[in-house]
């Protein structure tokens, strides 16, 4: 390994590889202030009788409250909430859709119904604006549309048939705000090394019929989310680093992905630290740079911003992010939701929001996505077959 490279190893792993800016190799600069937010343990909702908490406590914010919108599912991933004010799932275990109605809006989904099945273990789902449902399947995008009565879609169209297979093998679908373009969010084959197919480790950029397709952004590792910052043509995604580097390195990160951005991924890793296998002195040239750097090997997946107006004014625009949790470190991490503040379409620094999927060294849930619900937050939860809801309930 070079010189440079060594240092910038050693330099990471003394500051926790989070939450930092690197500049040339040994040059520290931008470095966030320190942000601590305290956390209460609420193991049930505020003045909210017959609701479900849930089975250990979470910490959240004071004012804050969680507690079970669904349970019961088989690998819930990815969320969207439908036009006819339903919320969907992509129920990967269960090959299928499934569409939740909270009936007396106690909080809690008292109706459940499969609105699409056999499918090939769906991660996410997108509503154009026709108010058919596309779908990110392993090796295809599907579109559902003309439901019945009973809101079970009976037309499935095939958008795109061809996706590569095998690696990280989740498919993530977006439309752009003004529904031109479909984007979806490809992972590598591998944990690092080079791909002989330019859609892998990229996010790609298609016409809503799947025609027209290009990179929008490459050298993403694993972009499992991404989202539009609301009142804006930006897109953001959260990236999973690559492996087997240690507990602290590569940093996890969200960027703000332009056409034609380059991340660097396998040469280079958050813009600033040369592969050791892949890498060279001159390995992040050109590279582009991360918004935020947070801990290593948290898993960032699914990711949203907060367009309410329930939760108080220092989270409207902000953006949640759902850490999966580790499987490859020694002491493991992630495992809860984290919150990015924004000032003047800037991110401030990484706090924790919703803390306790991760208790004594073992989990017992892995967030997957986040998503804004009639202004409070739900959470997905794979791990645990559970769907959470977060209110703000401020001094009551």
């Amino acid at each position: 390994m070079a010189l440079a490279s060594i240092l910038i190893l050693a330099l990471s792993l003394a500051l926790g590889g989070c939450t930092l800016r690197l500049g040339t190799p040994g040059k520290l600069k931008d470095l966030p202030a320190s942000t601590t937010i305290p956390l209460q343990a609420t193991a049930e909702p505020v003045d909210a009788p017959g609701l479900v908490p849930p089975k250990k406590a979470i910490a959240l914010p004071p004012g804050f409250t969680i507690h079970v919108f669904a349970q019961g599912l088989d690998g819930p991933r990815m969320l969207a909430v439908g036009p006819d004010g339903g919320v969907y799932v992509a129920e990967r275990g269960a090959k299928q859709v499934v569409r939740l109605i909270d009936l007396d809006g106690d909080g809690q989904a008292e109706q459940r119904r499969v609105v699409a099945s056999g499918l090939q273990f769906p991660n996410s789902l997108a509503f154009y604006r026709d108010g058919s449902l596309y779908v990110g399947e392993v090796t295809r995008v599907i579109r559902l549309s003309q439901p019945d009565d009973q809101g079970v879609f009976q037309q499935m169209d095939v958008i795109l048939d061809d996706l590569p297979d095998g690696g990280h093998n989740t498919r993530t679908v977006l439309f752009s705000p003004d529904w031109e373009y479909l984007f979806v969010s490809i992972g590598s084959s591998c944990n690092v090394c080079e791909e002989a197919d330019e859609r892998r480790a990229a996010i790609m950029r298609y016409k809503p019929d799947g025609s027209g397709g290009e990179v929008f952004g490459r050298g993403l590792r694993n972009a499992v989310g991404i989202t539009f910052r609301p009142g804006t043509t930006e897109l953001w995604a959260s990236n999973n680093g690559r492996d087997m580097l240690g507990d602290d390195l590569p940093p996890e990160t969200v960027q703000r992905v332009d056409l034609g951005a380059d991340f660097g991924w396998p040469r280079c890793h958050a813009g600033r630290i040369p592969d050791p296998d892949f890498g060279g002195v001159n390995a992040c040239e050109g590279v582009s740079r991360p918004e935020v750097e947070m801990q290593a090997h948290s898993a960032p997946l699914g990711l949203n911003f907060y367009q309410g107006v329930q939760f108080p004014p220092e989270y409207q625009g902000g953006l949640f992010v759902a850490f999966h949790g580790s499987w490859n470190r020694s002491q493991p991490t992630g495992y809860k939701v984290v919150f990015i503040p924004f000032s003047n379409g800037q991110p401030r620094p990484v706090q924790d929001f919703a803390t306790g999927w991760l208790a004594d060294g073992s989990s017992w849930g892995r967030p997957v996505d986040v998503v804004v619900f009639n202004g409070s937050l739900l959470v997905s939860d794979d791990g645990g077959g559970m769907i959470y809801r977060i209110d703000y309930h401020g001094g009551k």
